[in-house]
């Protein structure tokens, strides 16, 4: 059985509209050359994810539901350092043709950025 931290449960996930809505109105920008990270802090003790990942980006879905997949792993390792804020993670064109291993160390790097500068007051 997994535990908590293991899981991606859908508590963990920007479900609504108005999530999304929320954090493109009001977040931190954190970019490198493969995603953007829009974060925003939020009430509960967890962080939620939102992807979005276009059809510019990479236009079979195939690329498409891998690039999701990867980030979602990256996020569920990093989810306890990263918790208190929602995030979306907005992928660029440059990840179609990226390796995986490079995608990893640039989330891993990203959500080392997002834990420094939106530390919980």
């Amino acid at each position: 059985m997994r535990s908590r931290v293991e899981s991606y449960p859908r508590a963990a996930r920007l479900t609504r509209a108005a999530d999304y809505a929320r954090v493109f109105q009001g977040a931190k920008r954190i970019a490198d050359p493969y995603f953007t990270v829009l974060v925003i802090q939020n009430e509960s003790g967890w962080a939620r994810l939102g992807l979005a990942v276009s059809k510019r980006t990479a236009a079979s879905a195939v690329v498409r539901n891998r690039i999701k997949r990867r980030i979602r792993e990256a996020f569920r390792l990093h989810q306890q350092e990263i918790a208190g804020n929602d995030l979306v993670v907005i992928a660029k064109p440059a990840t179609r043709t990226a390796a995986g291993a490079m995608l990893n160390r640039s989330l891993c790097q990203l959500w080392q950025q997002v834990s420094q500068r939106c530390k919980r007051s």
